[in-house]
């Protein structure tokens, strides 16, 4: 006859595999959520940034034009001076705010790597 206890201790490594497995999957899933939710969230922040430089773009054209030809008998050159200075310091400040969040980073999977310490924690023995 066989022994009943390997028989509970194989079904015991056979539950705490399964658990350690479905804790595997359940924080692999949260990944891919997070994932799907940064790049969603990075393509809209893309498109609106993209279209609010568009059409910005075009109202200072259009606005510099203006000043320009308004301009035109009595001051174009200052009148032109200090649009294109105005627009490169514009410029300027759009690429330091832009470098900023770049070393800022992301907080991409963070809510998966709290989860995974919690559960690392939990899993420690008590002291």
């Amino acid at each position: 006859m066989s022994d009943p206890a390997p028989t509970r201790l194989g079904e015991s490594l056979r539950g705490f595999a399964d658990s350690g497995l479905a804790t595997i999957q359940a924080r692999l899933e949260l990944f891919g959520l997070e994932l799907k939710e940064e790049k969603l969230r990075a393509g809209g922040f893309l498109f609106d940034t993209v279209l609010a430089a568009l059409f910005i773009g075009f109202g200072f054209v259009f606005l510099l034009a203006f000043l320009t030809v308004l301009f035109w008998d009595t001051h174009r050159l200052l009148a032109l001076g200090l649009a294109t200075t105005g627009l490169f310091a514009a410029g300027v400040w759009a690429g330091t705010r832009a470098a900023a969040r770049l070393r800022a980073g992301s907080r991409l999977f963070s809510a998966s790597l709290a989860e995974i310490a919690h559960d690392r924690d939990s899993l420690r023995p008590k002291e």
